[in-house]
């Protein structure tokens, strides 16, 4: 069959025809290298800019082969807007454009994790989660919990997939959890007695026959965490927004221990055991609650006073439980549902607190810190004046699981609009457990994690910088307000407000706020509309998607945010000619696993800041600075108020990670420039 079929290059060019777009040099350069990568098994990132249609350069070749091989190509997202993108309007138009020069047309669908979706189980037998303990003594809150479930269960009658996002409007965390389960709750197919009509099921049926599913990393991250196959068989995964892969890994392999936990485990298996292996338990969360009122917040460096024992009383009470418990019945789950949902989930519960205890045991067996594999903290996270301190662990690195995993079992192509950090792909690799290209980072000291196997250098890849098809230095100006203080710890001074007040009057509105704190948003909206005759909008006041919205629609009209704006807006056009940040977006100093793979780094001889902070400033940092051009009419100026873009030893690392604008720190040149642009808009 691979006589019969176009080879990419032509494809992509009918498909391009078809759809009524433009030939573009570096679309065709990337199909190309993506075709590359799946024909001879080597690995390939690519950095592609905005405007490149890259998700038509790496579809067509997937698509391709999916065809000739009989086997299905991943596509692995990290946002919901990108999935819908490819799911709803890419994938349809393209496999319809595509269907004549490949003898049919490609079919595609969408897989995500267990509990996106309705368990009919447990709806059908009431196995509902209990509402947590400072919601029962809120009949509000209650209530409203109920009005929720009632919702779902009806909406359970009606729906065709059982998914989540097609649930209008939606409901609650609390409510979704009492009608679903995770992946490790549920019963299984065969064993489930309403398994034959299970929505998750359906669903994964339904992808092991496609040409290319489309899921998320955290989905990928667990297919390979586990070693369950929640993924269908597949030769290839392309990995799109490759930027965010190492943090959503970490945060899939991330766990927490906290008492309630440790409680609502226990209250899972009343009704299961003996009274007093259930006290024993109880009893242990009590002491883990106690130990941690007491300890101050922050990483842990060694297992503080009492810590031990409070876990090993934890890890034995939950290990009695869990025996107690014994193993199911044959037959039982079809017999009596609920009694085996209610088995399962208690199950779970003890050998998750069980599992939490002996990991974070077992990280303090290792006396060096950088060869630990886990970094371990107490974290104490405020929600409405209430305080819940809970133990978290992360991996050090998450580079060796994705080599093992990843892609030592299939093909992978890694694309985004920002992958080079400081000019170099290697920042990623390394994090990614791939050898770095060039000599200098090919020392272990440079990678983030314990150390660098000799099987990282058996990997081959190759990169690839298509560009972008925006002219930057004649569409854009990077404007660093050199004269303007070194961000302090005070939030945004007078002068900074100042500076601010006098770009936006000269854009005329039409400009996108980026601030590294909530606090500073809001602050800096709140100074803008005392000062300025143009509407400031800021995130928190109504939903971002509809704030996003009504900044496009109105050209005056200025939007002030924080973290998810740096990355979720797409406004091409006349509504947007100014991008304003505050300040270089360093991690917080505080922030326990990105110190804990700086000082790794150090400990090796490397440049910890370079290598962690720096890296993960200069990405968000592309991205934000990324939010300007969307299309190749935009024209604008991105203004960084923090003077050490200019200044500091750094500053030349992380310039060479955003795009090759004009550069400029002179306020008169830049507001003449954004009043250019207002004028050319009227």
């Amino acid at each position: 069959m691979a006589e019969q079929l176009p080879n990419v290059p032509e494809l992509l060019r009918s498909a391009v025809h078809a759809l009524g777009g433009a030939e573009r040099t570096n679309q065709l350069t990337m199909a190309s290298a993506v075709a590359h990568s799946i024909d001879t098994g080597e690995h390939l990132a690519v950095q592609a800019g905005t405007g490149t249609g890259k998700s038509l350069a790496y579809l067509v070749p997937s698509i391709r082969h999916a065809v000739e091989s009989g086997k299905t190509v991943v596509v692995s997202t990290a946002t919901i807007a990108l999935q819908r993108q490819l799911v709803e309007r890419d994938l349809p138009r393209l496999a319809g454009a595509l269907e004549s020069d490949l003898g049919r047309e490609p079919n595609f669908a969408i897989l995500k994790g267990r509990n996106n979706y309705l368990c009919m189980n447990k709806i059908h037998s009431g196995t509902a989660d209990e509402p947590p303990d400072d919601e029962l003594f809120d009949p509000f809150a209650v209530s409203r919990l109920g009005r929720e479930v009632q919702r779902l269960t009806e909406w359970s009658s009606d729906t065709e997939t059982g998914d989540r996002d097609d649930l209008v409007p939606g409901v609650s965390d609390k409510a979704w959890r009492q009608v679903s389960v995770t992946a490790r709750e549920c019963l299984g197919k065969s064993r489930c007695p309403v398994g034959e009509d299970c929505f998750a099921e359906r669903a994964r049926t339904e992808a092991s026959r496609v040409d290319v599913v489309v899921t998320n990393h955290a989905l990928l991250a667990i297919d390979a965490i586990t070693g369950i196959a929640i993924l269908p068989e597949h030769d290839v995964v392309v990995i799109d927004e490759a930027h965010e892969l190492v943090d959503r890994v970490t945060n899939v392999a991330t766990a927490e221990l906290g008492a309630g936990t440790i409680t609502a485990a226990a209250r899972r298996c009343t009704k299961l055991v003996e009274e007093q292996d259930v006290d024993k338990l109880d009893a242990a969360a009590e002491g883990w609650a106690e130990l941690l009122e007491y300890t101050p917040p922050g990483r842990w460096e060694a297992l503080p006073h009492g810590a031990a024992h409070a876990l090993s009383a934890v890890r034995d009470a939950a290990w009695a439980l869990r025996t107690a418990i014994g193993p199911s019945r044959p037959g039982m789950a079809l017999s009596d549902p609920e009694a085996a949902a209610a088995r399962n989930a208690a199950l779970v519960a003890v050998e998750e607190v069980h599992d939490s205890a002996v990991r974070v045991l077992s990280t303090f067996e290792e006396p060096d810190p950088a060869k630990r594999k886990d970094v371990v903290w107490l974290a104490a996270d405020e929600n409405r004046g209430t305080v819940r301190r809970v133990v978290r662990m992360a991996p050090l690195s998450v580079g060796g699981l994705l080599r093992s995993r990843l892609f030592a079992e299939s093909t992978v192509v890694l694309t985004s609009a920002t992958l080079t950090v400081g000019g170099s792909f290697d920042g990623l690799a390394v994090n990614w457990g791939l050898p770095a290209e060039s000599p200098a980072q090919s020392n272990p000291a440079m990678a983030v994690g314990t150390e660098v196997p000799s099987d990282a250098s058996t990997l081959k890849w190759n990169s690839l910088d298509v560009g972008s098809p925006f002219d930057h230095a004649r569409s854009g100006i990077l404007y660093v307000a050199k004269h303007l203080p070194a961000p302090g710890r005070d939030g945004l001074v007078p002068s900074v407000l100042d500076e601010i007040a006098e770009l936006v009057t000269a854009a005329g509105g039409r400009t996108l706020g980026l601030f590294s704190s909530m606090r500073a948003a809001k602050a800096a909206a709140e100074a803008m509309r005392e000062r300025l005759d143009t509407p400031v909008l800021c995130q928190g006041d109504d939903a971002t998607g509809t704030l996003v919205k009504a900044f496009a629609e109105d050209e005056s009209t200025s939007l002030f945010g924080t973290l998810s704006l740096w990355q979720g807006v797409d406004v091409p056009g006349p509504s947007l000619s100014l991008v304003i940040l505050d300040r270089i977006p360093f991690p917080r100093p505080d922030d326990p696993l990105l110190v804990a793979r700086q000082r790794a780094v150090e400990s090796r001889g490397g440049n910890g800041f370079l290598s962690v902070a720096a890296n993960h400033a200069a990405l968000l940092l592309a991205q934000g600075v990324g939010r300007l051009l969307r299309s190749v009419d935009d024209k604008g100026v991105v203004a960084v108020l923090d003077s050490r873009l200019a200044t500091a030893r750094y500053a030349g690392y992380l310039r060479a990670s955003l795009p090759p604008f004009w550069e400029t720190s002179d306020p008169d040149v830049v507001r003449k420039a954004l009043g250019r642009i207002r004028d050319s808009r009227s």
